[in-house]
């Protein structure tokens, strides 16, 4: 196939972003601000210029010169936040009996506590928005059981009672809709709704996420034959499951024999998260098909220092899915403590989203993991990590509790 060696002069990126019901431009703009930042600090040039106009699709282009080589990018997110945002119009009630239903199927399927063996720290984010909305929950309770308790001792009487009722209820409502205002802070309504969007379907894709998936992968086959050198799906959290699926997919429609290389590059990934419930027998098949693939080159990529993500996880041995085929993906630690200096380290460490999204950043002591020269680099994601070893540390044991696949 073209680009399978040599210098990529081409290459098309197609970003899957997580669960994030902001605009595709958010994408862009971190990428304009740390991509010109690891190219000064790892001494190549990296441009962005505006990318084809097309309604319903976002993109933009990247010009590198990196060690005499020039390379053109065309960096496409595949847009999916519309279906977060709808996914997360609820009110405060509804919310609250959504968070006693999802905690309910992932007890009940066994997903918790399979997740729990294997990776407990992960699971302190799933734990997160559980504590931190019943937290919110007992305070409103509890200022306005003081309410009440002040009227019946102080004034008595029904009346005392009533208002106090009355009063309490208002206050309730009051403190749940302030910190459901300050969720920017907390993140705990956003966790849940990840979580309960995945516990929704039991791990299956809804209707509609499918037909987005199956438009994706129309624009992906496409531009297996435009002249590209190579062709590149990145998957970011909770959307490296989209992203595996989404190559699948591809793959079975058929890779052209002179087409351009296609890889697949997993960031920070919460595959168990789904792929550990009953109904995810599509989800565990892809990733059996990919995990085995000789047509497609599979790299992960996450940080132990990443607490949003199931960190230097093999997906396939983990799903329980690995079978003789299995060779990939080669999973590998970004060392957040280690290619980011000791200032920045610390400045950052203790907020989990920006450390979640570090991947898509720039690194001040870049080691061999570097987004834009993946994204906009000579080289082929094959050829850059072909002699790269696994991380040690990475669990291959099988620990989901359901490994039909479709």
């Amino acid at each position: 196939m073209s680009g399978t060696t040599g210098q990529v002069r081409r290459r098309r990126v197609f970003y899957v972003p997580g669960y994030d019901p902001f605009p595709p431009r958010r994408y862009r703009e971190l990428y304009r601000r740390e991509g010109p930042a690891q190219a000064a600090i790892s001494g190549y040039s990296l441009t962005l210029h505006p990318g084809p106009k097309a309604e319903g699709r976002y993109a933009w282009q990247v010009h590198t010169s990196i060690d005499g080589f020039e390379t053109e990018a065309q960096i496409e997110v595949m847009v999916w936040a519309d279906l977060v945002r709808a996914s997360m119009e609820r009110g405060i009630v509804a919310t609250y009996l959504l968070l006693v239903r999802t905690l309910w199927t992932f007890l009940r399927t066994g997903a918790i506590p399979a997740m729990l063996r294997f990776r407990p720290l992960s699971m302190l984010t799933a734990a997160w928005p559980v504590g931190m909305l019943l937290g919110q929950l007992l305070l409103a309770l509890f200022m306005a059981a003081m309410v009440w308790w002040g009227l019946a001792a102080f004034v008595g009487g029904w009346v005392a009672h009533l208002l106090g009722a009355v009063l309490g209820a208002g206050i309730v409502g009051s403190l749940l809709a302030a910190f459901r205002r300050l969720d920017a802070k907390f993140y705990a309504y956003y966790l849940l709704y990840d979580f309960a969007e995945v516990a929704a379907h039991n791990g299956a894709y809804s209707p509609e996420l499918q037909a987005r998936l199956d438009h994706f992968a129309d624009l992906v086959t496409e531009a297996l034959t435009d002249g590209t050198d190579e062709v590149l799906i990145i998957g970011h959290s909770s959307g490296a499951a989209l992203a595996v699926t989404l190559a699948a997919a591809v793959e079975r429609r058929g890779l052209p024999a002179n087409g351009a290389q296609l890889a697949l590059l997993t960031l920070g990934q919460a595959i168990p998260m789904q792929a550990f419930l009953p109904d995810a027998q599509r989800l565990r098949a892809d990733v059996q098909q990919v995990a085995g693939s000789a047509a497609i080159t599979w790299v992960d990529v996450s940080a132990k220092g990443d607490g949003v993500c199931f960190w230097l996880t093999d997906p396939a041995r983990v799903c329980g899915v690995a079978n003789a085929q299995t060779h990939q993906p080669l999973v590998f630690s970004a060392a957040f403590s280690e290619a980011l200096s000791a200032e920045k380290w610390q400045r950052i460490r203790r907020k989990f989203f920006q450390v979640h999204f570090q991947y898509l950043a720039a690194f001040d002591r870049p080691r061999d993991y570097d987004y834009f020269q993946i994204t906009a680099g000579p080289v082929l994601l094959a050829d850059r990590y072909r002699d790269r070893a696994p991380s040690p540390q990475v669990e291959r044991r099988a620990f989901s509790p359901h490994r039909s696949v479709a």
